[in-house]
């Protein structure tokens, strides 16, 4: 009973708390969830026998466009207005702010297919209600209530603390004392409202035709092509249930390992980046779960980096959303969360936009801490970063009707335009590196020379004055000199010498003295007239004093001089490089696709495409020289000082990444009316066609390179000039052979010459000596004999060689004398036996001495035999055979596994690149020619071969090696790219139109304009 009692308060207040939570789960569906990053709310539409209450007083707010104010069209989309409550209100929301109101969205249909119908909720509008707890709830994966661990990426820790049990990912609900978020800041170079560029308006124009007109398929045709189509289903489905079940809410699968990797923010890249090919597959029951993954992901923290890459945010997360709301249906497909997601990224994205010149800071740094700073574009970034940003903004613009999107690209745009316009070192294309800047850095160094020398004039006359009218003790120094001196200053002819040990000394009268210069002569003056004092005084001089008494605000202003310039190469050296492959591919892929997405109303892109294309043909398209002569095209690599008609170096490069350019002339030869570019196409793609089939395993190296043919249309395999190319030194290796076999040649006479000499009566065998003593080179009493190592002769006999042999063996009548520091007169064989061996004073030897007291009469020989023991007198060593021309090339060929043709293979991994298929599908739908769907399928069944896992497939070291060892990586375009592609070359043709569609460079569908 008394603890009844005692406790009796306790159970009163747990029956409130209980009493509490009821409450809270009863009216959670009239609250949003607090962890959620962008609240979701569906309104009701105007009237409807379901809902039963007809919308009256309907308001229809003003909307901004381009600076004019224009009412609410019945289609705009509801996330227009709402971002302009956002824009107003940045320190009370989250950006963006998208709670639709009530009173305009009747007229949007919000129906989405019966596949998407889950237990988890569904309003009564027939859409996914996002929920946040719900969403927990109904996820496969368990959540673990285990403390966050700092363990860094998964592919280094993957496996321990929250990140180990398979198919959990870890909770983004953290302390809000512990987690930063990014912030919106008050822009520091805005663009005035009235100069933001809108997106172009009028009637798209009437382009070509880019896709085949296909004829009805046979039955064993369409047989034969949906088993192709289910066996790469069947694939994607794997691979997605190994990251769904291994790396959810992560990254990136390690298919090896199980485990998984973050190398972007840990915002679900794979997931992200997959949504579309879920969508286009068919597996919306798989698209609806990745939804629930989609709202947790919060865009405005990451534990991973503390530096957004935006570019590859740009074209697999905002891309990957934009697509999945695109395939899906848009506004009438019911899946607004993946705008809603969308903008909340492209939010944050657009503060990389704030800079003097407005071209983007590519790695943004997005704590609040350097976000709210002032920001100027890097000087040296990569042409495909920069210009790669265009489709995403764009068709965001367009969804949205928001202009600031597209004015953020189309700077860019006009940027690259006005360079094109100017000129660059090879006309129509651009260098790898670019200055994006907008500051001419030359120009600011000449001024600051001028400036500096202008300064260091008005010093000279300060001090000059300075010194007539100063006086110093004479005790201490000459009258002449100053009584005070700066650091490191000259002050009419006295020099304060710092850095010294006299600093310090002490005068007679103890005093400091300082050693000081006058008239080439060291004197001392006092301590104090000096700015460096002795460490003993315990004072320090600071290194930011300047005696012009400026400021660091006026230092400050100097270094953030900048004199305004366009883009303008980028490199920190001299050398500039052109290519269509990595670090540039991108943004010339985006030419033609940005005129498709704005229907041809931007001339701009056409323009330069066609400048593009033209100057790819006259630098960079080559033939490569092979077995079978096949007519197929690469595009080179070009290395400048900055004149290319004279210093030009050509790398002829095989690159995985410059396989798109196919699909890119293919397509820019349809849009634009150009039939040659349309035959360019093919033969680059099948080029790379060509480098899978040439392979052990069937796959493309990353990189590689082959033997260029002078002429396109006359091109023939000649193997002497291929092996020339594997050996560029064949000239001195036939050299060396034929030096090599006068030497053997003379070798051999030598051995057969010392087998018929007669044998020296009194000798003993020089492999015998009877006394022998190491000595480290030098002189002694005895003699010194040189090398002990014995050496078979043709007669049998043993004769001596020296131990470290020269080489190549090429020898003066006088080596011997100067090599061994001696005379090169010859010795009396009574005397000493130096003269039959080769002495080398300078190593390690093996001394033998014959004792003095030995008594031998020389031999008496003819004259003749004589002369010819004098020419053979050093023992020649066995010259060392050197590889002959065809034996360097035979060796390289197996040392490196050169396929018929390659030259060399240095990049030989295979990450589960896209672009070969890329190339191949657009080929497929541009011509109808049914021989691309046989040629991908060979690469498929190549590719899985070698990088099929249990979990799915990864990268692999080695394509030149069958069964090469794995890297225990999946990259996120190996869902949404590769096998999209695989899947698309085997769909019915009107699956993603080419004529209704256009893909951004991460294979990302966007609906083009009608």
């Amino acid at each position: 009973m008394l603890r009844i009692r005692r406790y009796r308060y306790y159970v009163f207040f747990a029956a409130i708390v209980v009493f509490l939570l009821y409450r809270a789960t009863k009216d959670g569906e009239q609250w949003e969830s607090v962890s959620a990053s962008i609240p979701y709310v569906k309104a009701p539409p105007k009237s409807s026998p379901e809902r039963g209450v007809p919308v009256t007083n309907k308001q229809t707010p003003p909307v901004r466009n381009g600076g004019t104010v224009r009412p609410i069209e019945e289609d705009d989309d509801l996330t227009q207005r709402l971002l302009e409550k956002t824009e107003k209100e940045p320190a009370k929301v989250k950006i963006p702010q998208l709670k639709p109101t009530t009173s305009d969205d009747s007229d949007i249909d919000y129906d989405i297919p019966d596949t998407a119908t889950k237990t988890n909720s569904l309003n009564e509008t027939k859409v996914l209600a996002y929920d946040k707890d719900v969403a927990a709830k109904t996820t496969t994966a368990p959540l673990l209530d285990i403390p966050d661990k700092n363990i860094g990426q998964g592919a280094k820790g993957a496996g321990k603390g929250v990140h180990g049990a398979p198919g959990q990912y870890k909770s983004k609900t953290q302390s809000a004392t512990t987690t930063i978020h990014w912030k919106k800041f008050p822009e520091h170079f805005p663009v005035p409202e009235d100069e933001i560029i809108p997106l172009p308006t009028g009637k798209p124009k009437t382009i070509p035709a880019v896709q085949y007109d296909f004829e009805k398929e046979s039955a064993e045709a369409k047989e034969k092509r949906l088993d192709r189509l289910s066996q790469v289903k069947a694939e994607m489905i794997r691979g997605w249930k190994g990251y769904m079940t291994y790396a959810r809410g992560h990254d990136e699968l390690s298919p090896v390992s199980k485990k998984f990797r973050d190398p972007f923010c840990g915002w679900a890249a794979t997931l992200v980046d997959a949504l579309d090919t879920l969508w286009i597959m068919g597996m919306k029951e798989e698209f609806d779960e990745a939804m629930l993954e989609v709202e947790k992901i919060d865009f405005t923290t990451s534990e991973f980096r503390t530096e957004i890459p935006v570019f590859e945010t740009t074209i697999r997360y905002l891309g990957g959303l934009i697509a999945a709301y695109d395939v899906s249906g848009g506004k009438a497909g019911g899946y607004d969360i993946l705008l809603e997601k969308a903008l909340e990224l492209a939010e944050i994205l657009m503060g990389v936009f704030d800079t003097p010149n407005r071209m983007p800071v590519l790695y943004y740094n997005w704590k609040p801490a350097f976000a709210k700073l002032p920001k100027r574009a890097q000087a040296g970034v990569s042409v495909a970063e920069l210009g790669s940003l265009a489709m995403e903004f764009t068709r965001l613009a367009q969804i949205t009707k928001e202009n600031k999107y597209y004015d953020a690209v189309a700077r860019i745009t006009d940027a690259f335009y006005d360079w094109q316009e100017r000129g660059t070192t090879i006309l129509g294309i651009f260098p790898e590196r670019v200055d994006a800047s907008g500051c001419n850095r030359t120009a600011e160094a000449e001024i600051a020379a001028k400036e500096a020398k202008l300064e260091e004039e008005r010093k000279l006359e300060q001090q000059k004055s300075s010194s007539k009218t100063t006086t110093g003790s004479k005790s201490d120094v000459d009258s002449d000199s100053p009584s005070k001196f700066s650091k490191g200053e000259f002050r009419g002819e006295f020099r304060v010498l710092e850095g010294r040990s006299e600093v310090g000394t002490p005068n007679d009268d103890g005093t400091s003295k300082v050693k000081i210069m006058h008239n080439g002569e060291e004197m001392y003056a006092p301590a104090e007239t000096s700015a460096p004092q002795s460490s003993t005084t315990q004072n320090t001089a600071t290194l930011d004093s300047r005696d012009d008494g400026s400021s660091d605000e006026d230092e400050t202003t100097r270094k953030d001089r900048c004199v305004p310039q366009g883009l303008a190469p980028g490199s920190w050296g001299s050398t500039e490089q052109y290519s269509m492959g990595g670090s540039q591919d991108s943004t010339y892929e985006y030419f033609p696709k940005q005129w498709l997405l704005l229907g041809g109303l931007e001339p701009k892109y056409k323009t330069m495409h066609l400048k593009v294309a033209a100057a790819v043909k006259k630098w960079l398209l080559f033939r490569p020289m092979v077995p079978d002569d096949r007519d197929i095209l690469f595009s080179a690599k070009i290395n400048t000082q900055g004149d290319p008609e004279v210093d030009a170096v050509t790398e002829w490069e095989v690159t995985h990444l410059t396989c798109f350019i196919g699909g890119m002339f293919g397509m820019g030869g349809k849009i634009f009316d150009i039939p040659e570019d349309v035959e360019i196409g093919k033969r680059l793609t099948d080029g790379c066609v060509w480098a899978y089939e040439s392979t052990p395993t069937g796959i493309m190296p990353e990189g590689a390179s082959v033997v260029p043919c002078a002429e396109v249309n006359n091109c023939h395999w000649n193997e002497t000039m291929y092996w020339q190319w594997l050996d560029p030194l064949y000239e001195s290796h036939d050299e060396q052979m034929e030096v090599y076999e006068e030497q053997l040649r003379v070798w051999k006479k030598q051995q057969a010459q010392k087998g018929q000499k007669p044998t020296m009566k009194g000798h003993q065998n020089l492999g015998t000596s009877s006394k022998e003593e190491y000595v480290d080179g030098k002189k002694s009493g005895q003699s010194q004999i040189v090398g002990t190592q014995k050496t078979d002769n043709s007669d049998g006999l043993e004769s001596v060689v020296g131990v470290q042999k020269r080489a190549p063996p090429i020898r003066a009548s006088t080596d011997i004398g100067v090599n061994n520091g001696r005379g090169s007169e010859k010795l009396s064989q009574t005397a000493k036996l130096e003269d039959a061996l080769d002495i080398n004073a300078d190593s390690n030897t093996v001394v033998k001495t014959v004792k003095d007291d030995v008594d031998q009469t020389p031999l008496k020989q003819e004259e003749e035999e004589e002369e010819e023991e004098e020419e053979e007198e050093e023992d020649l060593p066995e010259p060392t055979r050197p590889m002959s021309h065809e034996e360097y090339v035979q060796n390289r060929i197996e040392s490196d596994n050169l396929p018929p043709g390659f030259v060399s293979a240095n990049y030989h991994a295979y990450i589960l690149r896209p672009e070969a298929i890329e190339s191949v599908w657009y080929m497929y739908r541009i011509t109808g020619d049914t021989t691309w769907q046989d040629k991908g399928w060979k690469m498929f069944k190549s590719i899985v071969s070698q990088t099929r896992t249990d979990a799915g497939n990864s990268a692999i070291d080695n394509v030149l090696v069958p069964n090469s060892s794995q890297k225990d990586e999946m990259e996120s375009f190996w869902l949404a790219e590769t096998l999209k592609y695989f899947y698309l070359l085997y769909s019915d043709p009107n699956l993603i139109s080419l004529d209704d569609w256009v893909l951004n460079t991460e294979a990302h569908p966007f609906r083009r304009p009608t």
